[in-house]
């Protein structure tokens, strides 16, 4: 590790934070109905949206409709991505000729994104046409987000609100989600990605000669294709700016590329990679302040935030320093004389313009939240440096965590917190001034068990069956169980980031995994609104001598305790058989 590493990942939070307040004043003012300084442009455009849809924006719903909106709107939105890649060589804007999406691979790609998973067991550049990464794609990616926008708002005012069984209108949050938050940031963020050298076109591919490719006759070329050499390459290109911005803002991750934000085309300097891990943290930093505004307690807001900068500070450290440190096992990393382990760490996997430090942090910042971007391979990372991204997301990715999805998930860990505390002195356990009863906590525990019961239960199917669970594994032994491991967490987790040793890209895998997206996005979602729709119908309490305050460092510690042995407790059995075996493996000289 380095001082100069340790400044950028500083600066980097600095920046979320000097963000989060106005972020925040601005989410609580546009979900509230207020004037925003963008009204004057956006609001009859609002308007029109309203009254060609047929929505009443003063129609407010209870939990049952607001869930029921949400599943049909992300129902059809799903057929209709589906569609779109079984009928793309018929289709416009595919100057490439590419074929239909295979059924197995579509229903697996229309899942991901529209649970905001974004996992991609295909190549971009290859699979997806420009028309069906703009309409199909790019579309979800704000749809999506909006979607976890409006759950995580709906709770909050589910806290906020008392004595009521509405909890506001979907269709109305999903609007101005999308108007009012993802699509202006999405067009600043799209024109600085352009500036930095981001391609945004519509032209066919080129294909060019190799630089260093030295002349070659006839016969010498069809020795070089008969041994696999080659003296050209085809440069793909497409409009790749406008779906990075979303894709890093809305914490989708789905790259243009294969590569993702390693493509010089889709992340080609310092400074573009620096935006796209800000833009991450942007919105869910933000909903922090909004939860304080909305519910009257600004310090509560700000103990829910330092809960998760404490997460992300530990994540960060343990992924840095394991490969900082390097691979024991090779030379090259070893002062032999000194016995100890030199500079230049781990770059296995690493682009040499990003270093170890921006690899580190792009990796903890993306799988604390639900975004599958990398700039690396996780795969290549050593056993504790890949231990962290995993261990990000079985903690359930509230670590700042996706846009509204890890608002909401942490807010069912605060809940869980408090009913643990008023457990421990005695009392019923209050939540800003409601009492929190079993039904809530029924809820609660049902969101905590649904993830790592689907995580497991495939992993372990998909271990034991050699025929279709094993047979596109790379790798054995204890590494071969992370990448089975990882898979499953990511899907399920809806983050899309992947240890790339699996071959996911089979009948067996694209329907597990697109059937665990699902379940891992709307599954949860239900038992948050039922949370929400009994919290606002719950009169207020006077806080009285028993009342566990949730503004304190107390709270945080606590929180952070909960979130650490609710993780720990589930997976920690399947981790040591995983990364923490293969730490200690590769520490006495044995790798996989």
């Amino acid at each position: 590790m380095t001082v100069n590493g340790w400044l950028q990942i500083l600066i980097f939070f600095a920046a979320v934070f000097a963000m989060t307040r106005p972020v925040g004043i601005y989410l609580a003012r546009v979900f509230s109905g207020e004037r925003t300084f963008a009204d004057t442009v956006l609001r009859p455009f609002e308007k029109l949206l309203y009254r060609v849809c047929g929505v009443d924006e003063k129609h407010e719903m209870r939990w049952t409709e607001y869930a029921a909106a949400m599943l049909v709107f992300s129902l059809v939105t799903m057929l209709v991505l589906y569609l779109l890649q079984r009928t793309q060589r018929y289709l416009p804007l595919n100057p490439q000729k590419l074929p239909n999406v295979p059924p197995h691979q579509a229903f697996n790609t229309a899942a991901s994104f529209t649970s905001n998973t974004n996992w991609q067991s295909y190549a971009g550049e290859t699979t997806m046409s420009y028309l069906t990464q703009m309409a199909g794609l790019a579309y979800q990616n704000f749809v999506s987000a909006a979607v976890g926008m409006c759950i995580a708002l709906a709770l909050i005012r589910g806290i906020a609100r008392r004595e009521t069984d509405k909890l506001g209108n979907f269709w109305v949050d999903l609007v101005r989600a999308t108007l009012y938050v993802l699509l202006p940031i999405s067009l600043l963020a799209a024109l600085f990605f352009v500036s930095q050298g981001v391609v945004q076109n519509f032209k066919s591919y080129d294909t060019v000669k190799l630089v260093d490719s030295p002349s070659v006759s006839r016969s010498e070329e069809e020795v070089l294709e008969a041994t696999g050499a080659v003296s050209e390459q085809v440069i793909a290109q497409g409009p790749v700016a406008s779906q990075l911005a979303i894709k890093m803002l809305g914490t989708n991750g789905g790259g243009f590329f294969n590569a993702n934000s390693a493509h010089p085309f889709e992340n080609p300097t310092p400074l573009s990679n620096f935006v796209e891990i800000f833009l991450i943290f942007l919105i869910p930093a933000g909903l922090t302040y909004t939860l304080g505004l909305m519910t009257g307690s600004q310090r509560h807001g700000w103990a829910v935030f330092a809960a998760m900068s404490i997460l992300f500070f530990a994540g960060v450290l343990v992924a840095y320093q394991a490969e900082a440190r390097g691979n024991p096992i090779f030379p090259a990393n070893i002062d032999l004389q000194a016995g100890r382990q030199q500079a230049g760490g781990n770059m296995e996997g690493k682009e040499v313009r990003f270093g170890i430090a921006n690899s580190a942090l792009f990796a903890t910042v993306t799988t604390n939240a639900s975004c599958g971007a990398v700039n690396s391979m996780h795969d290549s990372f050593l056993p504790l440096g890949g231990l962290v991204p995993m261990v990000n997301i079985q903690l359930g990715e509230v670590i700042f965590g996706g846009v509204g999805a890890g608002m909401y998930g942490m807010l069912i860990f605060v809940i869980l917190s408090v009913f643990i505390a008023g457990l421990m002195v005695g009392r019923t356990p209050e939540y800003m001034g409601k009492k929190v009863e079993p039904f809530d906590v029924k809820m609660a525990m049902l969101y905590i068990l649904i993830f790592p019961l689907v995580v497991l239960v495939l992993t372990a199917v998909s271990v034991l069956s050699a025929n279709f669970g094993l047979s596109s594994l790379n790798n054995s032994g204890p590494h071969g169980l992370s990448e089975i491991l990882y898979a499953f967490t990511s899907a399920a987790g809806n983050n899309g980031s992947a240890f790339a040793g699996l071959n996911a890209n089979t009948p067996w895998y694209n329907t597990t995994l697109g059937l665990s997206m699902l379940v891992g996005r709307f599954l949860m979602i239900i038992p948050v609104l039922a949370i929400a729709g009994n919290l606002a119908g719950k009169k207020r309490v006077p806080p009285s001598l028993g009342t566990f305050p949730v503004t304190t460092p107390l709270f945080t510690v606590l929180l952070v305790s909960v979130i650490l042995v609710v993780g720990a407790l589930t997976f920690f059995p399947v981790l040591s058989l995983g990364p923490i075996v293969e730490h200690l493996l590769m520490n006495s000289g044995k790798v996989f």
